[in-house]
C-alpha cells in the first residue's frame, strides 16, 4: 500500500509505543516521516529523530521547523505525545494535574499551531490526534488522565470545524487500553499483575488489549488522502468497549 507516497510526515512521542507503530506504517505506505520524541534515540530507516519536548513552545516550535525542513514541507501531523496519570480527584495534586494538561492538551496546541503554516501549503494536509477511550467512557482511577483526553476530544471537533474552509482536515484515534510498555510496566509492579492484565483484558469485549499496530492502521488511515470526506470525528479502536454492551455468560 502506497497511498502516503510523497507526502511528508511528523509524529510526536514517535519513539516507543503507538508513536513508533505509526511512524514505521506511515513510512511503510510511502511517507517520509520525521518523529519528535524527548528521546528520539536509535529510529529505525528511513525514519529521522529531532529532540523535542511538547511542554516547551519554543523548542516544539523548533523542532517542526527543522522537521519539515528536512522533509522538505510537511502534510500530516500526528499529535501522539503523552503522560499518564492515574487517581481520582483527590489523588493528583495541581502541579501534577498542570503538568499532565500542559502535555497531552497545550502539547498539541503547540505543535499544531507550528504546523499550520507548513499544512497550509499541502495538498492533502491532516492532523491526527492521539485520544483515548478514557475521554468519553468514565474510567475509574483516571480523573486526571481522563480530563485530559476529553479536553483533546473536544479539541479535534473545534479544530476541524475552523481548518475544514482551508482544506485541513482534522480528526482523532480513542484507543482502548493498549499493548505498550506504558500499560505493561505498572503492571509489573502491581501485586498480582496477572489478576491485573485479565482484568483489563475482559474489560474490553473482544477479550484483549489492543495493540499498537491496530492504532497505528488506524491513524494511518485517518491521516491518507483516502479519507478526504473525514474530518472532526474520533475513531474508536477499543475491541467495542464504545458501543458494545455485552451480555454477561453464564458461569
Amino acid at each position: 500500500m502506497t497511498e502516503l507516497a510523497g507526502l511528508r510526515a511528523i509524529v510526536t512521542g514517535g519513539a516507543s509505543g503507538i508513536g513508533l507503530a505509526t511512524a514505521e506504517l506511515l513510512g511503510e505506505r510511502g511517507a517520509k516521516v520525521a518523529v519528535l520524541d524527548l528521546a528520539p534515540g536509535e529510529l529505525p530507516a528511513p525514519l529521522v529523530g529531532f529532540t523535542a519536548d511538547v511542554s516547551d513552545d519554543a523548542g516544539a516550535r523548533a523542532a517542526v521547523e527543522a522537521a519539515a525542513a528536512a522533509l522538505g514541507g510537511l502534510d500530516i501531523l500526528v499529535n501522539n505525545a503523552g503522560v499518564g496519570a492515574a487517581g481520582t480527584v483527590e489523588d493528583n495534586p495541581d502541579e501534577q494535574w498542570r503538568q499532565v494538561l500542559d502535555v497531552n492538551v497545550l502539547g498539541v496546541v503547540r505543535t499544531t499551531r507550528a504546523a499550520l503554516p507548513h499544512l497550509r501549503r499541502s495538498a492533502h494536509p491532516a492532523i491526527v490526534n492521539t485520544c483515548s477511550i478514557a475521554a468519553t467512557a468514565g474510567l475509574p482511577a483516571r480523573a486526571l488522565y481522563s480530563a485530559s483526553k476529553g479536553a483533546v476530544h473536544a479539541l479535534t471537533l473545534a479544530m476541524a470545524a475552523d481548518h475544514i474552509g482551508e482544506g485541513i482536515r482534522v480528526t482523532c484515534v480513542s484507543p482502548g487500553t493498549v499493548d505498550t510498555p506504558w500499560v505493561t510496566r505498572p503492571l509489573e509492579r502491581s501485586p498480582d499483575a496477572a489478576a491485573e492484565l485479565a482484568a483489563l483484558n475482559a474489560r474490553q469485549p473482544h477479550g484483549r488489549l489492543v495493540n499498537a499496530q491496530e492504532v497505528a492502521a488506524a491513524i494511518a488511515y485517518l491521516a491518507s488522502p483516502l479519507a478526504g470526506s473525514t474530518t472532526g470525528i474520533a475513531l474508536p479502536v477499543d475491541g467495542g468497549m464504545a458501543g458494545l454492551r455485552l451480555r454477561p455468560t453464564a458461569g
